[in-house]
């Protein structure tokens, strides 16, 4: 493949947009969820797998859990996506827009589960 092909490819991915919004990992046999949110839950995803595959997960009690009741007994959850706006151009003051609006997102989530303790894994907020 010559080199400009390769731009232009290139180009073209970054112009993409990704799917972008709040997610969960989902523990079946407890209920207890690891809640965040990405701008690429695809590349969340395949990140969250590979880290608690390796046991390098920063969460200890969901690396246990993982380790105890292997990777089967767990789901990816999308919560809540971003929708695309029309024209995506994936410009710095464009992915602060977004940004911006998955802090929001987030946040009312973690309202609405509660992710804390017996819930989750996610550690409650310092007020």
């Amino acid at each position: 493949m010559d080199q400009k092909k390769k731009k232009e490819l290139a180009n073209q991915y970054v112009q993409t947009h990704r799917q972008m919004g709040v997610y969960q990992l989902k523990n079946k046999a407890n209920g207890k969820i690891w809640l965040g949110s990405s701008m690429d839950l695809n590349g969340m995803n395949n990140r969250l797998q590979f880290q608690l595959n390796m046991n390098t997960h920063v969460n200890k009690a969901l690396q246990e859990d993982w380790k105890r009741y292997g990777a089967e007994q767990f789901s990816f959850e999308i919560v809540e996506q971003i929708k695309p706006r029309e024209e995506f151009v994936q410009s710095p003051d464009e992915l602060e827009k977004y940004k911006e609006e998955l802090a929001c997102m987030e946040q009312l989530w973690f309202e609405e589960l509660q992710p804390y303790g017996e819930r989750g894994y996610n550690k409650r907020p310092v007020k």
